[in-house]
């Protein structure tokens, strides 16, 4: 019981649509129309303009901690044999070398040179992050040269590092190389719009969220951590959750209480025999043996109830101090009523067995 109201306390969350949301408040500038449930990998979607203008002017305000647009491409890229494709994500590196799609950014030169005040026309550093996966799709080590097709000259990438990325497409990790947005701009023929997928803000301060849904008409601000959390509150998975929860508790419930009492039945029969010899009818026995289920069936919903309500801090808690977030698990005053509810109607699905044994007691039998 307890188990089903800390499940469906996270369900609740999660149809309420409160985002899981940890102490970094990072902001995706998304298009509308775009995908919101994938963010991290959509491409060939709507696109942003200016991104690097209003990428500077979302970097100047005090609030933000950086900014960067994410320009996300599928690249072909040439090998000795057959040519091999990857997702290339185009940032402008932060000065704290933050991790970028899940991939660090360190020892990518800060800024993006390349860019030149919308000139396109400063130096091509050439340097690319490349994840475990694109290495080995490819087969490059560090120091490794990068041949895109269609590149002009001069316009290769160099491995500058190989890491391990947590970018995942739900078939395994993303083959993905991150590089200097205005190269990989000029790679794809989307300079001149100065165009991305979209813009990270990463800062502390939430109040910023109204700066930047002005910085675009028609567009969406997703916080970073709750990208899945408006796709999972407008499907059907918080109700599958719960749901799941109730079966699994009714069922394992209605067993329980079913043995228990009908063990106690059984240990009870000479006094059921008593009964019946005193001129207690059957259905009466029948009707006590239902009262005594819902009272144990009652007393264990209110007990579990209430733990289950303890369970939803203690997950708040855990999840606060293992994970900063502030709340995966969300209290609703009906939960007080509906454990009690369930353990009720656990109650009456128990009954029939120990009634049953009460009703074929022999008197006869048990009290020769």
């Amino acid at each position: 019981m307890a188990l089903m109201i800390s499940v469906t306390g996270v369900a609740v969350n999660l149809a309420g649509g409160s985002t899981i949301q940890g102490d970094d408040v990072d902001y995706w500038i998304v298009p509308d129309g775009g995908s919101v449930s994938s963010v991290a990998v959509s491409v060939e979607g709507p696109q942003l303009g200016a991104v690097h203008e209003t990428t500077a002017r979302l970097q100047a305000d005090e609030r933000v901690t950086f900014a960067t647009p994410v320009e996300l491409q599928i690249l072909q890229i040439d090998t000795d044999t057959t040519p091999e494709y990857v997702l290339a994500a185009g940032v402008i590196p932060p000065e704290s070398g933050e991790r970028l799609l899940g991939l660090p950014t360190n020892q990518l030169t800060p800024g993006d040179p390349h860019y030149a005040d919308g000139e396109y026309t400063g130096p091509w550093t050439g340097e690319a992050i490349v994840s475990g996966a694109a290495a080995e799709i490819v087969g490059l080590e560090q120091g490794d040269t990068i041949h895109p097709a269609r590149a002009g000259q001069n316009q290769t990438f160099t491995t500058t590092a190989i890491a391990d990325g947590d970018l995942s497409g739900g078939v395994g990790p993303v083959p993905l190389i991150v590089v200097h947005a205005s190269e990989l701009q000029t790679l794809t023929n989307t300079a001149r719009q100065d165009s991305a997928d979209q813009i990270l803000v990463s800062t502390n301060d939430p109040t910023v969220e109204s700066t930047l849904a002005a910085a675009y008409p028609e567009t969406q601000v997703l916080t970073r951590a709750g990208l899945g959390g408006e796709d999972l509150s407008t499907s059907s998975l918080p109700v599958a959750v719960a749901v799941a929860a109730l079966i699994a508790t009714v069922a394992i419930g209605t067993l329980f209480v079913a043995t228990l009492v009908g063990l106690e039945t059984i240990a009870a029969r000479e006094m059921i025999a008593v009964q019946g010899a005193l001129g207690i009818s059957t259905s009466s026995q029948m009707v006590i043996v239902f009262a005594q289920t819902l009272t144990i069936a009652g007393l264990g919903g209110f007990v579990g109830t209430l733990g289950g309500v303890a369970g939803l801090q203690v997950l708040n808690v855990g999840a606060t101090i293992f994970g900063s977030v502030s709340q995966i698990a969300a209290f609703h005053p009906a939960l007080l009523a509906y454990g009690p509810g369930v353990a009720l109607a656990i109650g009456v699905l128990a009954t029939p067995y120990p009634a049953w044994i009460a009703a074929r007691t022999d008197q006869l039998e048990v009290l020769s």
